[in-house]
């Protein structure tokens, strides 16, 4: 059987022999897991896309995530795209309206009402009818490798965020890099979101119905949060 190595931070691997867990069922059964969900979207972004598309082809997507897809869709068909873009998938997640990717923009000092999605087009990833741009096609895998990465058993508007921004060659990425948001900034600020989100259920009766809330929490723990990641980055460097 073919040997993967594993690494952990010091801490951690402390722990795990401490605890005397059986570290390699632990690691096929994520990594089968990480698997399946990267093969499900690199199969769903090839395929034609219809308004029933995301929520049979991708169970995992937040509500919010599939009607910010189909937004994006729409936006494609209306203007008669060979392919929806990375441009498009922007626009679905600002019309959307009310999802974490916003509240994330907003706390990294850009308002989701300045930002107007590119409508370039982009190269389609496969031949057929209305599909993904190869582009969108890699934000997207993006976006579920960062929710697999964050440990989320969904994947949300704040993850695809990280992807259009983290995505190097299409539309949406050079606009919200030229506004300083990039793939590693936005995880931050998400793994931050996270956190906040956290201390406000444990503080707030009804947390979602108090988004400045949320987003004075974000903020409060974005600080800390981004000083020991790069302590943490220096230490690999």
């Amino acid at each position: 059987m073919p040997k993967i190595n594993v690494y952990l931070p010091d801490d951690l691997a402390d722990a795990v022999r401490e605890t005397g867990l059986p570290v390699s069922p632990i690691c096929q059964r994520a990594l089968e897991q990480a698997v399946r969900r990267i093969t499900t979207i690199r199969q769903a972004v090839l395929s034609d896309i219809d308004p029933a598309w995301p929520a049979e082809r991708l169970p995992s997507f937040t509500a919010r995530l599939i009607a910010a897809l189909n937004l994006a869709a729409s936006r494609a068909r209306e203007a008669g795209a060979a392919s929806v873009t990375t441009g498009d998938l922007l626009h679905g997640l600002l019309t959307e309206g009310n999802n974490l990717g916003l509240q994330i923009l907003s706390a990294m000092d850009v308002a989701p009402e300045s930002l107007t999605a590119p409508s370039t087009s982009e190269t389609p990833a496969a031949p057929g009818g209305l599909r993904f741009s190869a582009a969108a096609a890699v934000a997207l895998e993006l976006s579920v490798g960062e929710a697999i990465g964050f440990g989320h058993n969904y994947v949300g508007c704040e993850h695809l965020l990280i992807g259009l921004a983290a995505e190097p060659d299409g539309a949406a990425g050079d606009l919200l890099r030229s506004r300083a948001v990039d793939g590693k900034a936005a995880r931050r600020t998400v793994a931050a979101a996270v956190a906040g989100y956290a201390h406000l259920r444990a503080t707030t009766a009804d947390p979602a119905a108090t988004p400045p809330a949320l987003l004075n929490a974000l903020r409060a723990e974005l600080a800390p949060l981004v000083q020991r990641i790069e302590r943490l980055e220096g230490r690999m460097n």
